[in-house]
């Protein structure tokens, strides 16, 4: 019972508008306190300290600079441009377009909320405009964003690896088929709907433009080949290539488009500090919850209490993917991560699950919670763009939500979905 009223305490104080670091933080702190006495508190301090200085984590401000970058250095805008020259001729051609470039932009930014700020501000204007409505708009954004956390670099993969002491680089590779599937299903749902509400093509195919598109893209195509190419030769460790991403980002938007100046470069650096300071926050908080549930044994208990329910992994994983979804419903991906992947990586560790394949299920769990309200933040972003009700654009939403979830029933009970490439690379 204790594991439910912890989440309860932490959903209640972030109820009554306590930041999610603050409540995690002072739930562990009120445990410990009770548990152990007021003398505890020098060992929340030392926690803080400690989790603080978790080397992988420096990859997440960094991609988030990144992503930051190219969104103001032009490269956001030639991605959308190739794309459009590509597959743009097609019925319904520009929801396709953004489905195709956030798969992108994720290769780069491992962001979902990134991907939307820079890709919906000028996809989902076009879309209105070329008659689509405000809400299937709205929608076809945020869904295709929540294929960043799914294709490599992903932000949520790189928290659970530090988390769960498991192998970013492997995370990063699992990650790649189950996104791809994501990113298909989603193309031919866009092209069944258009022929549904007789959506417009974009211009005719010109191998002209086509031409000419990749060249003003080439730049920026090279973008994901660098960072994912260093990443998975093992010439960089993850946190390595996301320097590496924003070293690239600079020379491309300073040198190369020309488009990056000393605001740009000074707004981006803001984002990226703001957007850091809220996870590491979360991190450290985290730390202090984690020591309370060490010393209560909370894990152990749990694995002990789920065994004498089942031992079948199978049944296990779908209680899980259960507790996941409704966390994703009210917590931040990073506050889900944060408070329940410590408690679950006994039992994972317990039925023989292999802890890369329940990383890419965490993520996917993760990416349906980020289109279902009442927390939903990427749907939240898309429907300020678009200027739309979240109500009216979840339900427009709903079969792309669908689409997200086959993919989860696919990689939980089809674990070489995503571990095929993982076994063939590194085992």
């Amino acid at each position: 019972m204790t594991i439910i009223f912890v989440i309860l305490a932490v959903l209640f104080l972030c109820a009554l508008r306590v930041p999610i670091a603050v409540a995690i933080g002072v739930v562990g702190l009120i445990g410990l306190m009770l548990h152990k006495g007021i003398n505890t508190i020098y060992d929340c301090a030392l926690a803080i300290y400690d989790g603080a200085l978790n080397f992988p984590l420096l990859a997440i401000p960094l991609f988030i600079l990144a992503g930051a970058l190219m969104n103001t250095s032009g490269i956001s805008r030639r991605l959308i441009a190739f794309t459009n020259a590509v597959i743009g001729f097609v019925r319904g051609g520009l929801a396709m377009v953004n489905v195709v470039t956030s798969m992108f932009f994720a290769e780069i930014s491992g962001s979902a909320v990134a991907d939307v700020a820079a890709l919906g501000s000028i996809l989902i204007p076009a879309m209105k405009k070329r008659g689509y409505k405000p809400t299937w708009a709205a929608a076809v954004q945020s869904s295709s964003a929540s294929l960043a956390i799914i294709i490599p670099p992903s932000m949520p993969m790189i928290l659970y690896g530090a988390m769960s002491d498991t192998s970013i680089v492997q995370l990063f590779v699992a990650g790649i088929v189950p996104g791809l599937i994501g990113g298909l299903i989603m193309l031919i749902l866009c092209y069944v709907m258009a022929i549904r509400y007789d959506l417009p093509r974009e211009e005719a195919f010109s191998l002209r433009r086509l031409w000419s598109a990749f060249l003003d893209a080439a730049w920026a195509l090279t973008l994901p080949v660098i960072i994912l190419g260093g990443i998975f030769s093992g010439f960089v460790t993850a946190t390595e290539g996301a320097g590496l991403a924003v070293f690239a980002a600079l020379v491309i938007g300073t040198f190369i488009y020309r488009e990056l100046d000393l605001r740009q470069f000074y707004e981006a650096l803001n984002e990226g500090i703001v957007q850091t300071a809220v996870v590491m926050l979360l991190v450290a908080a985290s730390k202090v919850l984690g020591l309370y549930l060490t010393e209560i044994q909370l894990p152990q208990k749990l694995t002990m209490g789920m065994l004498m329910l089942t031992d079948n992994k199978y049944a296990v994983l779908a209680l899980l993917n259960l507790l996941l979804l409704c966390l994703g419903m009210f917590l931040h991906g990073a506050a889900a991560i944060i408070l329940v992947v410590p408690i679950l990586m006994p039992l994972v560790h317990e039925l023989g699950i292999d802890p890369v394949h329940f990383g890419i299920i965490v993520t996917l769990n993760l990416a349906i919670g980020q289109q279902t309200p009442p927390v939903a933040s990427v749907l939240a972003t898309s429907c300020s763009i678009a200027k739309t009700d979240m109500l009216a654009t979840t339900r427009a939403n709903i079969p792309f939500i669908l689409v997200l979830f086959v993919v989860l029933v696919l990689v939980t009970y089809v674990p070489e979905i995503s571990l095929s490439l993982v076994s063939f690379f590194y085992r």
